[in-house]
């Protein structure tokens, strides 16, 4: 047998749509931009590059209408995530405007424990509203995977624009370092096998 041979995605299993979602119709929800991750002990590979496709998002969404929800991860005072110090805060290039929403969170997946449900259902979003929502942000294996799951698990239909995400190498459980790019790609891979789709690109994301 060949080792090259790829298994079908639970998605295709269970008959789910694997349709990218149209930026204009959909929620955009902008995870943990915040300066942690440019700098210092959090820093991760590819995370300028990955701001910088979040802030073409941004704009694209703002420019088409699509409500924008941002997410920020409150760490606690003199942590990497104080969200009252600049180092917490969301980056300025992908800053909040007046009418959009910020919900604040201190777990992985956005929807525990927090405002988003009650904040994308006071938007018309609810599960059987018939939004889907795109997600961007970081980190890739952590905050965005478990908010797709998240949203999955409540009845939403999540996708995630692969360029505005990143994260960070890690050492492994047999002690050897698995390389950010790989992290990357077995995140979102571990995405599209059920929780939802990837959409490679901004520009790949249909109006």
């Amino acid at each position: 047998m060949s080792t090259n041979h790829a298994s079908m995605t639970l998605r295709d299993v269970i008959g789910l749509d694997n349709r990218a979602p149209r930026l204009s119709e959909s929620v955009l929800i902008m995870i943990d931009f915040q300066n942690t991750y440019r700098t210092g002990v959090m820093a991760l590979e590819g995370a300028e590059a990955a701001l910088a496709a979040g802030a073409r998002l941004l704009e694209r969404a703002r420019a088409t209408g699509t409500p924008v929800i941002h997410v920020i991860n409150d760490g606690g005072e003199n942590t990497p995530y104080d969200i009252r110090a600049h180092i917490g805060a969301i980056s300025d290039e992908v800053a909040p405007v007046d009418g959009e929403a910020v919900v604040v969170k201190q777990f992985p997946n956005s929807f525990h424990a927090t405002e988003l449900e009650k904040t994308l259902s006071g938007l018309g979003a609810g599960p059987g509203g018939g939004k889907d929502l795109v997600l961007a942000g970081f980190m890739t294996h952590m905050c965005v995977n478990y908010t797709a799951q998240g949203a999955f698990n409540l009845g939403y239909r999540p996708a995630v624009v692969a360029e505005a995400t990143a994260t960070r190498a890690l050492p492994t459980p047999d002690g050897t370092v698995l390389p950010a790019s790989a992290l990357q790609a077995a995140a979102l891979t571990s995405i599209t096998d059920l929780f939802g789709t990837v959409v490679p690109s901004v520009d790949a994301l249909p109006a």
